[in-house]
């Protein structure tokens, strides 16, 4: 690739520039600057789109910044009466619009589906309500959640929510001590879970992992009164793999409720607590600075933080994230690929979509199962127009090439051209598709223009969106129908976000020099602390940088005014007194044909300081030699200097990742240098792969 490809624009295509809800970098200019200088003005405009049972008083914002004024605190709203579930279902089902669909499930096995408008999502969400509410659920309790991707975990969480609850989200791939610390730390003591799920060809016997976290929370003190378990496995496909032979329909699983274990005292089938339930149940009406949900996010010093989010600005800021950043319209279709277990699938499967009366694909399956065709075979199914992901999903299907989305063939050419005339096209038709979103880490420009040609056919807007956990929506974003796009960069703050890029001492820097990403002030949907601690909040997100809400991130900004996010700051190394992130390393290593994926981690060494050490992911086909590491290293040395040029470089035939797709990068620090102390690596997706690098250690890198 050119060593200038970041100065290259992209600019929105005509067909979704011309019915854009932002058309132009002028009308974002002014919206930004409007929601800058007037922010009340701004999202009380948007706020009035929402029920509220009673409006907000006079003061519609108030907020600390600066932890050497004392406390901080953020409220937005506070003494408004809403409920979220409300504006989610109720308002649109009164509006007439009940028979529209929420939701497309598409199941693990291609064979299973299921439709959901907003009228039967209410019902159900209310059944369920009334169920917690019988069971002595009240305002303000905490309820657990820890199920697949089935429209039941939508249905569950809405109904925490409608009844002034407060939901915690365990994605299920978590271990039972993982559920069990997340149960005892936010003091949960009603449970809704699910006996199993496929995850492609493999079986995750969920209430087995949910037995042994309620058994561990008794043993610290936590008394697990209710353990509400939907029964998915007798309604599924085993896999095909696993279950007659190509070609043959999948058998159903047999028997399955025999492998379940049960305690009358605690455990009851949702089947039959719901079906008898009333499908009528009041929202409870809450203040819009009270407690929404929490979301644990893995904490740098081990114990996981509880991030809490509120009713009122997360309502706002997500449902208006939603509608700008995928310029959604009535009648589109959108698909986010996300588990609902991540803040992706919080805001951007459920509630976003939702409060604008989307309708969206609800997909519990892998990318890659069971063919590498899967996520496109969806697009073509339910002509979607909105489509978003993770890098590491493109990157995984970039290592198969174009094949599996375009090839030429006769046989095709009746059904996508509908002419005789041999051309190359689609194998599947994503001919609908207008918005590819990016979400999760920084995208490679590589990864970027492969989803943009191959995917997007070179017609589609793509948002390379940046936020986090904490910040419960896009905080930097394209907007499609707006922005001059280049590839791998987050591009411009989103309404009512001003950015800043600052020193070690707080010093905004200057000429494109990398440094922390902080935000001046807050917008609507951040998060107000971490439950239960509230200190370490105020010392994670605002001690360092005084009058700052500090991301974590480094980033920069181009001579364009663009923002390239590159990377957590704890993934910086100082090699030889120079500072450069590991996502400036890996962008040069993929840069290579050879190469699919990279990643590197800093190495002590006693002249540099750091060295880099660095492991690549081949794609099909291609073999690791002496030669393609001088080639890397040369790409690294003529990409970024010489004093970047890496002293390792390993072979990785996979790379350990969270089940969400996040690389353990001290899994990857604890390989480099020869330590097999790795820690817990039970939340990865395949633990193994650890020792199969470790024994693939370069010789001369030994032991430190």
């Amino acid at each position: 690739m050119s060593a200038t490809l970041d100065q290259e624009f992209f600019y929105p295509p005509t067909k979704v520039e011309k019915s854009a809800h932002c058309s132009s970098m002028d009308q974002y200019r002014e919206m930004l600057s409007t929601s800058i200088k007037e922010p009340e003005q701004f999202w009380s405009e948007i706020a009035k789109q929402f029920y509220f049972k009673e409006e907000w008083p006079s003061k519609f914002l108030d907020y600390n910044f600066d932890s050497n004024k004392g406390k901080i605190y953020i409220k937005w709203m506070e003494g408004a009466k809403t409920n979220i579930c409300y504006n989610c279902l109720d308002r649109h089902v009164l509006a007439g619009n009940g028979d529209k669909i929420a939701f497309y499930w598409e199941g693990n096995d291609p064979s299973n589906s299921k439709t959901l408008t907003y009228k039967n999502l209410l019902e159900e969400v209310c059944r369920v309500s009334n169920v917690l509410r019988d069971n002595g659920v009240k305002k303000g309790d905490r309820v657990a959640l820890y199920m697949p991707m089935i429209p039941e975990l939508v249905v569950a969480m809405l109904a925490v929510v409608r009844i002034g609850a407060i939901h915690s989200i365990v994605f299920g791939g978590y271990s039972a001590l993982s559920l069990a610390d997340r149960m005892i730390d936010g003091k949960t003591n009603v449970l809704i879970s699910a006996d199993g799920v496929w995850r492609g060809s493999k079986l995750i016997h969920l209430k087995d992992i949910a037995d042994k976290a309620i058994s561990c929370c008794k043993e610290k003190g936590l008394t697990v009164n209710l353990n509400i378990v939907v029964k998915h496995m007798h309604r599924v496909a085993a896999p095909s793999s696993l279950n007659g032979s190509d070609g043959e329909k999948p058998k159903k699983m047999p028997h399955f409720d025999d492998q379940v274990s049960w305690n009358s005292d605690v455990d009851v089938w949702w089947d039959s607590v719901v079906s008898e339930a009333s499908t009528e149940c009041p929202a409870e009406w809450v203040d819009a600075e009270d407690t929404l949900f929490m979301l644990y996010t893995s904490g740098s010093t081990g114990k996981p933080k509880g991030v809490l989010h509120t009713v009122g600005g997360y309502m706002i800021y997500t449902a208006t994230t939603f509608k700008y950043t995928f310029d959604y319209h009535p009648g589109d279709v959108y698909f986010c690929t996300a588990d609902i277990g991540w803040i992706t699938g919080h805001s951007y499967v459920a509630y976003g979509p939702l409060l604008n009366n989307a309708t969206s694909v609800l997909f519990e399956g892998l990318p890659t199962y069971p063919h590498v065709g899967r996520l496109w075979e969806i697009v073509e199914k339910y002509k979607v127009n909105s489509f978003y992901t993770a890098p590491t999903a493109i990157r995984t299907l970039m290592k198969f090439g174009e094949e599996p989305v375009k090839k030429t063939s006769i046989q095709l050419q009746h059904w996508i051209y509908g002419r005789d005339e041999s051309a190359v096209g689609f194998r599947y038709n994503l001919s609908t598709l207008k918005v590819l979103g990016s979400v999760g880490e920084p995208i490679n420009p590589e990864a970027w223009l492969w989803y943009y040609k191959v995917v997007g056919n070179s017609d589609v807007s793509i948002v390379d969106t940046f936020w986090q956990t904490e910040t419960g929506g896009h905080v930097i974003t394209p907007l499609p129908g707006a922005t001059p796009m280049k590839p791998g960069s987050a591009c411009f703050p989103f309404f009512g976000v001003e950015v800043d890029i600052v020193d070690e001492g707080g010093e905004p820097v200057q000429n494109e020099t990398e440094g922390y990403l902080v935000f001046k002030r807050p917008w609507p949907g951040m998060m107000r602390t971490v439950y239960g601690d509230h200190d370490r909040f105020q010392t994670t997100y605002f001690k360092k940088f005084p009058g700052y809400y500090c991301t974590g991130d480094g980033a920069r900004k181009d001579k364009d005014g663009y923002i390239w996010v590159t990377g957590r700051i704890d993934d910086m190394l100082n090699v030889s007194g120079h500072l450069l992130s590991t996502a400036q390393v890996e962008s040069a290593l993929v840069e290579h044909e050879a190469v699919t994926e990279a990643a590197v981690v800093a190495r002590p060494h006693t002249v540099k300081g750091e060295c880099l050490y660095c492991f690549i992911t081949l794609a099909e086909g291609k073999e690791y030699s002496d030669l393609l590491v001088k080639q890397l290293k040369e790409k690294v040395r003529s990409k970024i200097g010489p004093f970047a040029q890496p002293d390792y470089i390993q072979r990785a035939p996979g790379l350990p990742k969270t089940r969400s797709g996040k690389i353990m990068r001290r899994v990857l620090r604890k390989i480099a240098v020869g330590d097999r102390n790795f820690g817990d690596v039970s939340t990865l997706a395949d633990p193994q792969i650890v020792d199969v690098l470790f024994e693939l250690r370069p010789k001369e890198a030994t032991a430190v």
